[in-house]
């Protein structure tokens, strides 16, 4: 969301993270004029001489696993993370910016009733903002990727504000965004690697730049086992295409969601991108899943943007995402209504 709000023309000042890798990606690519908090947000308290500096706008996104509709097991108001929301309701109440902005996967508003959603937006309206919430999919935002997010606007200066409509008609495809990139191996630990062609697509365009080297080329080594059952998944495909005698390791193979052995389509934009070792995504002519540079391409990352950490945690980092173009999206819009 930071990469995003900059793009729209919002200087970031200071920003909170707790996960040390995504602490090193942050600071490798952004420098936070106030610094970061890189420590549990219950640990962060806001000196008196600060808050009398009224930002422009607070945003976050609470940890959202606990709503992803993914998550069966957690799913629900005993999983202490699902109440971190508080903790963002306890920054927007000290600094009392003019805006705020909360994001959330879709799922948060099916847990429990929607009582979670329902409870951050009242708590918004009692400090005297006046909200407004939306579900956005990135896919309509030039973002290679079928990918909803809910979002709360809020501002307490009467500003009206409406939701960006889509930017596009025709979706960015996974070609589109992969044409150029380059040719790699399951397991390539090649971090940096040159670029297979010239950028075709205006999107690979957008996100090269004038680089001549691309960085983050790691793939997760598979085993020999696990890369013979792609052979076996077609364009769209997924775990029901791989013959039974080579699933046997599953107990019930049957209860296998759609995103497992998920063999992305050339001609479409990506299915949602999560955790990788849950959703096994792989590419669409490659028998080998997706590069970390890969997968930041379908959330419309930059490729000057670089991330950090072993490849584990580096797909864990582009899978937590907001796409930063959705993001530029929404805070043009807060720009705009702010005058």
């Amino acid at each position: 969301m930071s990469l995003g709000a900059q793009e729209a023309g919002i200087d970031v000042r200071y920003a909170v993270e707790c996960d040390p890798n995504a602490v090193q990606t942050y600071l490798f690519n952004h420098k936070p004029k106030l610094g970061m908090h890189s420590r549990d947000i219950r640990e962060l308290h806001i000196p008196r001489n600060r808050r009398r500096r009224i930002p422009l706008v607070v945003f976050g996104g609470p940890p959202c696993q606990g709503f992803s509709t993914s998550n069966q097991r957690t799913r629900s108001s005993e999983n202490e993370n699902n109440w971190l929301f508080q903790e963002f309701l306890r920054i927007v109440r000290e600094l009392q910016p003019e805006w705020v902005v909360f994001e959330n996967v879709k799922g948060i508003l099916e847990t429990e009733g929607g009582k979670f959603a329902e409870r951050v937006n009242s708590q918004i309206q009692d400090l005297g903002y006046t909200t407004s919430s939306a579900v956005l999919n990135a896919k309509d935002f030039g973002v290679p990727q079928v990918r909803s997010r809910f979002f709360i606007v809020a501002n307490n200066a009467n500003a009206k504000f409406k939701f960006p409509q889509p930017t596009t008609k025709m979706p960015v495809t996974v070609k589109q965004a992969f044409q150029d990139l380059p040719v790699l191996r399951n397991g390539s630990m090649a971090d940096e690697a040159e670029y297979k062609d010239e950028a075709q697509s205006a999107y690979a365009r957008a996100m090269r730049g004038d680089l001549e080297l691309c960085t983050n080329n790691l793939v997760t080594n598979n085993a020999p086992h696990i890369v013979k059952r792609y052979d076996h998944i077609p364009q769209g495909g997924n775990w029901e295409d791989i013959p039974a005698k080579l699933m046997r390791n599953y107990t019930d193979r049957s209860r296998c969601h759609t995103g497992i052995y998920h063999r992305l389509r050339e001609s479409k934009p990506s299915v949602v991108i999560g955790n990788f070792r849950k959703n096994m995504l792989i590419h669409p002519t490659a028998n080998r899943g997706l590069s970390v540079r890969e997968a930041a391409r379908l959330q419309s990352f930059p490729d000057k943007f670089v991330f950090k950490g072993s490849v584990g945690f580096q797909q864990q980092q582009v899978g937590n995402a907001v796409p930063p173009l959705l993001a530029k999206a929404l805070f043009s819009r807060i720009l705009a209504a702010h005058g």
